[in-house]
Parts: structure tokens; C-alpha cells; sequence
């Protein structure tokens, strides 16, 4: 079972008060530009064990009376349909559903900023589309030389193009579908924007990683790297923090080679620069909550391996490079681990060498290793799912939950009606066809209460899985990797 090294409740508690401090210090506004994931920051709750995915979002909500949400979308990627990797929908649509999400959570979303905006058609219509849903939407425009000539983005024809974006709160949270949608560019608009109108407003940035107060090569900071491997982005001692205070801070290469150019920039908006280092900008305390650090260090190397993984999956699917994989072999090699160092990979493994077809393995909380093999009433990762369930449960492997009999008339409807190939039934059929077993059977209700318990659990499969049974895994709170590879030579695997 993971071990705790996280203290979430003090993370909530000291994050809140020292963002309350930042906006005090500039005069009672602050653009604070948020990065990383508000919602179901699974990648912080891997590496850092303790954190909840929406810690993010509750330490907003203990400051919703003063806290105002404006999305930030590259009118760029509305007209090309970028689709995020993690949700696989489109950055316009994830716009919606992040609205939708502030607001279940009381939370106040101000307005929405089209940036690079190009009246392109797509982001026109999307603009219309917004607006009669009742949201506010400005407009921000590409600037020629952005970010390096200074003079003309300080300048009525910069940043006095875009459209001012009208907020009512203190801390006004600019956040995003995804990378490279502006963010930092609204904030710095809008200090141009508050300077001209004698508004006192200052800027800040939160990023939990790299975490500035833990060593370079941590683990948690490596598995940053290895999270951002197709960014390029490489943790960093901060230079300008060590010459300023003397003290060694870890931030990464992108805050600091556009420092000197933001220095420059606020010293010639608010006529002198608050920050002295990159790390001065940002305000995230997770490094004061860890306090079982081999735990932490632990999970960090888990997620480094699982990262490979996926890497390497990706680039099977034509949307890896090699340069990512040897990034994240590197890092490996610098953490001391390898892919042996996941039990559940060798076991899927060898379960596919004795048995000649795909296979996979789970490792559950109290370090078992259970395995499932491909027949041909079920896939492997479907009886994977039955085995585990039944060895939570304490249920006799003998034992079938879902007999025959109902598995059968399934496999004729997939094949025979509605035309599919595969007659084995996938991941979400057998929990389907396992929760009308458990209206009548004793032992398929015990294994249906099992399935909370799985959350957290690892699993590797020999294959790369279809999509539903990774959505399924993924609703279950598991860690999925594959092999990558396919179980057949098709062209096309949909």
C-alpha cells in the first residue's frame, strides 16, 4: 500500500494565506497566472502521495469571495480543433466544461480571453457561440516580436490593442484548456491596462512543479521532467534567485530566459520590477507540506516509469519522437530505476510467454500481484478485473461471477447484430454483465464492492488496450501501462 508523505490540509491552509499575502503586498489585486491542472491533478497526487486531484480547486473555493476566473484559449488552436492528450476533447470544448466545473464549485468565472486573435472563422463562431451562452469574451492580438521587442509590446500598438478585460475581484486566476493559450501574456496586458487607468495590480505565478524548495534532481522534480519530456522543459537552478539571496532554488528553463525580458517588462509598466528571480514570482508551498520524503521519492520513481511507458507508447502511435524516450531513459537512469523496477511488468509478461496471447497484471494495495489471461469469452484486462475483484473479496478463484451462459448471448449480440470482430467481451460489458449477476448472486455483489478499492492500483498490459478499456481503468483510479505494441498487425485500431 502507498505510503502518505503529503500533508494536504496544511497545503490548503498555508497555499491560501500566502496567496492573500501576494495580493496585499501589490495593493489588493493580483493576476495570478495558474498553470498545470485545476481539476484532477492526478500527476501531483502520483508524486506527491496524500495530495487530493482537486486540492487545487479547494484552496480557490476557501477564496471564492474574492477570487474571479478568466480562461485564456489561443484562437490558433480553436481553428486547428487541438484536441487535449487527457480528455481527448478539443480546447474550445474543454472551455465549456471548465466553466461548467467553476461554477459547480460556486466559483465566480468572470469572462473568457481569445488570445493571438486573428478573426479567425472558427474562433469568430466561437466567439458568438460564447456569447450566447451568456459569457463575456475579449480579444487579445498577436504582437510582432512577442516577447523580446519591449518597446513596441509596452506600447499603445502592444498591449494597448487588446481589449481590457473588465474583473470585479481581488485575485483574478487566468487559467487555461492547456499550454500555450497566453496566460502570462492576459496578466501582463491587463498590469499595462490597470497601470493606465491608476489601478494598483502586481502578477504572480503558481505552478507546483518543479517545486523550488526541494533539490534539483528530487525525484518529484525528475518526474516533472519526465511529465514534460515532449515540452522540452529542463529543471533548472534559478540563477538570478542564487546571485539575489545567495540560496539555491530549482525552477526550469522556459521562467528563466523569459525572466530578464519580464523583468524589463515590469519595470517599464509599473516603472520597477517587484521580483528579483523567477522563483520570486511564484507562490506554490507544496514544498513545505511533504513530510515522508522516501514516500514521496518512492511514487516519483513509480510515475518516471510510467511515464516511459507511455512515452513509448506514444511513439508507436505516431505521436512520440525518440528524443522523448532517451529524455525519459536518462532520467531513469539518473533515479536508479528501471522498468524492472514495476513488479506488474514482468508478471503481465510472463503470463503472455506461458500462455501465447496478450495478458496483463495488477499490483493491488496490499502488494499482490494478480494476473489475467486472454480465452475466449473475455480479454485479458476484462479478467483481469474479475480476478482482482475476487481476490478483494476473498472469493475462491474457482468460482465463476459471471457464468457462461450470460457471457455467450453477449458475445452473439456484439458479433452477430451490431457487427463488431472482437467477440471477447471488453472491460465495461463485464462489469455490466457482473452488476445484473449481482441482483441474484451473493458472491458477484461481495466483488462489485471490491471495485473502490482498485484505485491507486498499478497495472501493465502486453498490448496497448482499446479506448474503452483505458477509459474504464482510468474511471477506476488506475495506473495503465502497456507494452507497445498491438495484439494484431491491423493498420487501423479503433
Amino acid at each position: 500500500m502507498t505510503k502518505i508523505g503529503f500533508d494536504n490540509e496544511k497545503y490548503l491552509k498555508m497555499q491560501s494565506e500566502h496567496i492573500l499575502e501576494r495580493i496585499n503586498s501589490f495593493g489588493g489585486k493580483l493576476y495570478l497566472e495558474f498553470g498545470g491542472k485545476l481539476f484532477d491533478d492526478y500527476h501531483a497526487s502520483r508524486v506527491l502521495p496524500g495530495f487530493k486531484p482537486d486540492s487545487k480547486i479547494k484552496m480557490l473555493v476557501e477564496m471564492k469571495d474574492e477570487a474571479e476566473i478568466v480562461i485564456a484559449i489561443n484562437s490558433a488552436d480553436i481553428e486547428k480543433n487541438k484536441v487535449r492528450g487527457d480528455l481527448g476533447i478539443t480546447y474550445d470544448v474543454d472551455v465549456l466544461r471548465l466553466i461548467d466545473a467553476f461554477r459547480g464549485y460556486g466559483l465566480y468565472v468572470g469572462s473568457v480571453v481569445m488570445t493571438r486573435y486573428a478573426e479567425q472563422p472558427a474562433a469568430v463562431a466561437y466567439a458568438k457561440k460564447l456569447q450566447s451562452l451568456g459569457i463575456k469574451v475579449y480579444h487579445h492580438y498577436s504582437i510582432p516580436g512577442y516577447p523580446a521587442n519591449i518597446p513596441l509590446i509596452v506600447s499603445d500598438e502592444g498591449f494597448g490593442k487588446n481589449e481590457y478585460i473588465e474583473t470585479e475581484r481581488k485575485l483574478i486566476v487566468v487559467t487555461a484548456p492547456g499550454p500555450g493559450s497566453g496566460k502570462m501574456a492576459t496578466c501582463l496586458s491587463q498590469l499595462y491596462h490597470d497601470n493606465k487607468r491608476g489601478i494598483k495590480s502586481g502578477y504572480a505565478k503558481f505552478e507546483t512543479f518543479p517545486i523550488w524548495n526541494i533539490p534539483l534532481r528530487h525525484p518529484v522534480n525528475m518526474a516533472y521532467e519526465a511529465a514534460t519530456a515532449d515540452l522540452n522543459d529542463v529543471n533548472m537552478i534559478d540563477p538570478y534567485h542564487l546571485e539575489a539571496y545567495g540560496k539555491t532554488t530549482v525552477n526550469y528553463n522556459r521562467d528563466v530566459e523569459v525572466f530578464p525580458v519580464l523583468n524589463a517588462m515590469f519595470r517599464q509598466i509599473l516603472g520597477e520590477s517587484p521580483y528579483k528571480s523567477p522563483t520570486d514570482m511564484g507562490v506554490n508551498m507544496a514544498g513545505n507540506c511533504i513530510f515522508d520524503d522516501e514516500a514521496c521519492s518512492e511514487a516519483s520513481k513509480d510515475e518516471i516509469v510510467r511515464r516511459y511507458y507511455a512515452a513509448l507508447v506514444n511513439k508507436r502511435n505516431g505521436v512520440g519522437t525518440d528524443d522523448e524516450i532517451l529524455k525519459i531513459h536518462l532520467i531513469m537512469e539518473q533515479a536508479g530505476i528501471s522498468v524492472e523496477s514495476r513488479k506488474v511488468v514482468g508478471a503481465a509478461n510472463v503470463k503472455a510467454e506461458l500462455t501465447g496471447a496478450p495478458a496483463a497484471a495488477a499490483e493491488l494495495p496490499d502488494g499482490r500481484i494478480i494476473t489475467g489471461r486472454t480465452s475466449s469469452l473475455l480479454g485479458a484486462s476484462s479478467a483481469l478485473l474479475l480476478n482482482c475483484v475476487k481476490a478483494l473479496a476473498g472469493i475462491d478463484d474457482s468460482i465463476e461471477l459471471i457464468s457462461p451462459t450470460i457471457i455467450e448471448p453477449v458475445q452473439k449480440l456484439k458479433t452477430e447484430v451490431l457487427g463488431n470482430h472482437n467477440p471477447r467481451l471488453h472491460t465495461d460489458e463485464v462489469l455490466v454483465a457482473l452488476s445484473i449477476c449481482a441482483a441474484t448472486d451473493p458472491n458477484a455483489r461481495l466483488a462489485m464492492e471490491q471495485l473502490h478499492k482498485l484505485r491507486g492500483c498499478e497495472v501493465h498490459s502486453t498490448v496497448i488496450l482499446s479506448e474503452v478499456d483505458r477509459k474504464l481503468f482510468r474511471k477506476l483510479g488506475v495506473n495503465l501501462t502497456s507494452e507497445p505494441k498491438y495484439q494484431t498487425q491491423k493498420l487501423y485500431h479503433g
